[in-house]
């Protein structure tokens, strides 16, 4: 959810004061990277988010987040932008010995609870992309959830676009050719709310940070390609994981004439490697207006100057409100700072273990990455990078990415003969159990055999029940019935049967 706010509405002033605040968060940060008041310790210490959708025993979204909030009493859920939003947060944990069976059954017990209370009012909870039951009548103002801070977003980014938010996505037919196009104009920012996300948390020493953010985007493309699940939306379908261009438009501030000028959009993947955190909030500074511009009181020069650590609220608000598909985090625990990588490049879902899987193939290849002699971004240009996670996107198990040493390769066959070994090191060196590395490697073994992730199973579900005689509507919905009992059952998504 992020940081809330308690204002809607700011003045000249308020922003002017606000970028000077920003730019003493900023000074702040330097000092502390240079004298160096971070703590860490050896073990990977490791945070999971999973945004979630409520829907009704219709399958329709179910505008339901504050009753099933209200009934449950536990920090680790929030409110999220839609109404049919939930947000689950983890809370951070170890990654060594056997956490990692800790984590997935931590998340169903936590899910069970979660679903209880949903029952309750009448609603069932589901891990997935994107909802594919939305339609352009939920997307609306109204259907925001209550919170100042949304609203603020709402009002602010409409102001700062000017012109209504457009939806334009064309998918990719079975041939290569075009396929169905989705064109829709929104007054709101709401279609960002159908973008449901896993989100992963590494935390890093300030020496480690730049390594660590690096070979994240070096995988990114890959993290898409096995992890896609979200190939419908408003009843089309578009790409393998239709979430990163409906993210990037539903956000999109720019006009017509500034995305000509090549102003960075705030959904982001960057434009170069880095050398420090330093470079990331630096840039956000220098090329992105305050959203919020709320300024606290704190000081954090003077924070610093009398001994303690400055929690740098102003920079923290700025950057919550840069979408990074890697996202530096700053943070402060009981008066200790740290760092983390945010890794918000997956979507939610199919299952608990497939999200697991997912989370545990990222550590794994992130720790071998980060050690290795030669390091990978210093053979692949970022530009490459960023194309992989574009055609990632669109494609899934079906792109082609350009890897060093390899060229252009699948997906599929870049896991399978390089990465997956790769992954499993780097777990062994975070001190997982063979048990558990085994466990969740196989998922992402036998997706990559199959061809079966999320989105290939949705499509191809999709397409039987058309098949038989159901228009598109009835068949996303015998789809999603389907897809509701592979989540329940907890079954990797690979071995969930397509209809015949």
């Amino acid at each position: 959810m992020g940081q809330d706010v308690a204002r809607r509405s700011f003045t000249r002033q308020d922003r002017q004061q606000y970028r000077g605040k920003v730019h003493r968060c900023l000074n702040a940060l330097a000092t502390m990277l240079r004298e160096g008041p971070f703590t860490w310790d050896d073990e990977a210490t490791t945070g999971l988010e999973v945004e979630l959708n409520l829907i009704d025993h219709h399958l329709a979204p179910a505008m339901r987040n504050s009753a099933v909030l209200d009934g449950v009493d536990r920090p680790e859920l929030q409110p999220e932008l839609g109404q049919w939003n939930v947000e689950l947060n983890m809370p951070p944990r170890p990654l060594g010995g056997e956490q990692g069976r800790y984590l997935e059954n931590s998340l169903l017990d936590l899910l069970a609870a979660v679903e209880k209370q949903a029952e309750a009012a009448n609603a069932r909870v589901l891990a997935i992309g994107i909802l594919p039951t939305l339609e352009a009548e939920h997307l609306v103002t109204d259907r925001i959830s209550p919170s100042t801070r949304y609203a603020a977003l709402n009002e602010q980014m409409l102001a700062a676009r000017g012109e209504p938010f457009r939806l334009d996505i064309t998918g990719v037919a079975p041939n290569g050719r075009p396929g169905e196009q989705l064109r829709m104009d929104f007054d709101s920012i709401l279609p960002e709310a159908a973008a449901t996300s896993l989100q992963l948390h590494l935390q890093c020493p300030p020496s480690q940070f730049a390594a660590a953010w690096n070979a994240a985007q070096c995988i990114a493309g890959v993290q898409l390609a096995v992890g896609a699940n979200s190939p419908f939306l408003l009843g089309h379908r578009l790409w393998a994981e239709t979430r990163v261009p409906l993210f990037l438009q539903a956000t999109d501030v720019r006009s017509i004439e500034l995305r000509n000028q090549g102003v960075r959009p705030r959904v982001w993947f960057g434009e170069r490697w880095i050398s420090s955190i330093f470079d990331l909030f630096e840039e956000n500074v220098r090329y992105f207006p305050g959203l919020l511009p709320v300024e606290e009181r704190q000081d954090p020069l003077a924070e610093l100057a009398e001994g303690r650590v400055p929690i740098l609220e102003e920079l923290r608000l700025h950057n919550g409100t840069i979408w990074r598909w890697n996202r530096p985090v700053y943070d402060v625990t009981d008066g200790t700072p740290h760092l983390r990588v945010e890794n918000r490049v997956l979507p939610a879902g199919p299952s608990v273990i497939d999200m697991v899987a997912n989370a545990m193939f990222f550590y794994g290849l992130l720790r071998r990455l980060t050690e290795h002699d030669e390091p990978l971004w210093t053979r692949l240009p970022f530009s490459a990078a960023e194309e992989n996670f574009r055609l990632a996107a669109r494609d899934g198990l079906d792109a082609s990415l350009y890897w060093p040493d390899r060229g252009w390769v699948r997906p599929d066959t870049l896991v399978l003969r390089e990465l997956l070994p790769m992954a499993a090191e780097g777990l062994a060196a975070w001190g997982v159990s063979d048990a558990v590395s085994a466990r969740y490697l196989e998922v992402i073994e036998q997706r990559c055999h199959t061809g079966l992730t999320g989105a290939a199973w949705q499509v191809r579900a999709v397409d039987a029940l058309e098949r038989r005689g159901a228009d598109r509507r009835g068949a996303i919905r015998g789809m999603l019935a389907r897809y509701l009992d592979g989540t329940t059952a907890n079954a990797p998504v690979h071995t969930w049967p397509v209809p015949g």
